[in-house]
C-alpha cells in the first residue's frame, strides 16, 4: 500500500527508499527557505542538482549542507546564475544550459517574490508578476527541449492565487490601485495557469507539470511585508478556524514546505498530479469562485485551473516577452 502524506510530512519521509541516482534536476531560488531544503533533500537521494540564484555568493553560503549531503550519498550540486527580474539574464541562462546540452528529469521553479511594493522588473513588468511568473515562462519554455519523457515540471504557487485571478488587461497595474496582496495572487493564478498551460503542450511527449502550494513558512519570502502585518493575518486565520471548529494555524517548518515540491516531482504518479494544484502532498480540492475562502487554506480555486484562461495567459506572456513558445 503506497504511503500517504499530508500537512506535517518532511522532505525525508515523502523521498524515504527513494534512489535518485542518474536523475538531474533544476531548482530555481536555492540561496534560502525551502529552495535550498528542496536541492538538499534531491541531491541527498543522489540526484545532480542544478541550482539557480541570483546572488551566487549568498547561495555558495546557503548550499554548504547541500554539497556536504550530496557527496556522501553519490548526488552532485552546481550553481548557475539567474536573476528572474531580467529576462537577459533569464535568457542567458537557458542559453548555457542548452550549449551544456545535458537533460533533465525534473525543473522545479521554486523561486519568488511577495507582497512587494509597487515596483518593475528590468524590462518594465510589475514585480511580482515580471519575477513569479514571465521571468520563469521564459527561463522553462526555452530549456523545454532538454526535458526527456517522463520528466516533469513543478511551479511553486500559494493559496494566495485564491485572492484573484490574473487580470490581462492590466497586468501592470497601469490603471489598477495597487495592492500587494492582490499582485501576489495575480502572480500565483498565473503560476498555476502556466502549468496548466504547459501540461496540454507537453504531456504527449511524456513531459508533466504540477503547481504546488508549500504551505506557510517563516523564510525570507515574507522580507517585504511590514513585520506587525503577518502576526495580525495569523490572528484572523486562527479566528476563523476556530469558527469552524478547526485548531489554531500552525506554522510549517522548512523540510515540510518543501515536501510537496518533491512529492509532486518524484513520489506521485504523473496522472495523478498532471496538471493540477497540490497541497500538504494531496492533489487540492477544487473549490468555487465567487465565494470567500481563507487565504491560507486548502483547496483550488476553478479560476486557476480554466484552460481558456490558461491558453490567453500563455499568448499574453508571449507579446508581453516579445518571444514565441
Amino acid at each position: 500500500m503506497a504511503n500517504v502524506f499530508g500537512a506535517t510530512s518532511t522532505t525525508d519521509e515523502v523521498l524515504s527508499g527513494v534512489k535518485l541516482h542518474g536523475k538531474r534536476i533544476l531548482v530555481t531560488g536555492v540561496s534560502a527557505g525551502i529552495g535550498v531544503e528542496t536541492a538538499r533533500s534531491l541531491a541527498a537521494h543522489g540526484a545532480h542538482v542544478v541550482g539557480a540564484a541570483r546572488d551566487l555568493t549568498k547561495a555558495e553560503k546557503a548550499t554548504v549542507q547541500v554539497r556536504k549531503d550530496a557527496a556522501a550519498n553519490g548526488g552532485g550540486f552546481e550553481l548557475i546564475e539567474l536573476d528572474l527580474a531580467n529576462l537577459k539574464s533569464a535568457r542567458a541562462c537557458a542559453d548555457q544550459l542548452i550549449a551544456e546540452g545535458d537533460p533533465f528529469d525534473l525543473v522545479i521553479a521554486n523561486a519568488g517574490v511577495m507582497a512587494t511594493g509597487f515596483g518593475h522588473t528590468a524590462d518594465g513588468f510589475e514585480t511580482q508578476f515580471g519575477i513569479n511568473h514571465l521571468g520563469h515562462f521564459v527561463l522553462v519554455n526555452r530549456i523545454a527541449r532538454l526535458m526527456r519523457s517522463g520528466s516533469r515540471l513543478v511551479n511553486l504557487s500559494s493559496a494566495g492565487h485564491r485572492r484573484c485571478n490574473v487580470d490581462l488587461d492590466d497586468p501592470n497595474f497601469e490603471r489598477t490601485p495597487y495592492d500587494p496582496f492582490v499582485a501576489y495572487g495575480r502572480s500565483k493564478s498565473a503560476n498555476i495557469l502556466f502549468t496548466v498551460a504547459f501540461d496540454e503542450r507537453h504531456r504527449e511527449h511524456g513531459v508533466r507539470a504540477a503547481a504546488v502550494h508549500p504551505g506557510v513558512i517563516q523564510t525570507e519570502l515574507a522580507r517585504h511585508m511590514d513585520p506587525a502585518q503577518l502576526p495580525a493575518m495569523i490572528e484572523q486565520i486562527s479566528k476563523e478556524l476556530a469558527e469552524e471548529g478547526k485548531g489554531p494555524f500552525q506554522w510549517k517548518t522548512i523540510a515540510q514546505g518543501a515536501a510537496t515540491s518533491v512529492w509532486a516531482g518524484v513520489v506521485a504518479p504523473a496522472e495523478e498530479v498532471g496538471a493540477k494544484y497540490c497541497a500538504n502532498c494531496q492533489v487540492g480540492q477544487v473549490l468555487p469562485d465567487g465565494v470567500y475562502l481563507s487565504p491560507l487554506g486548502e483547496g483550488v480555486r476553478a479560476h486557476a485551473l480554466d484552460s481558456a484562461t490558461a491558453a490567453a495567459l500563455w499568448k499574453k506572456s508571449e507579446e508581453m516577452v516579445g518571444e514565441s513558445f
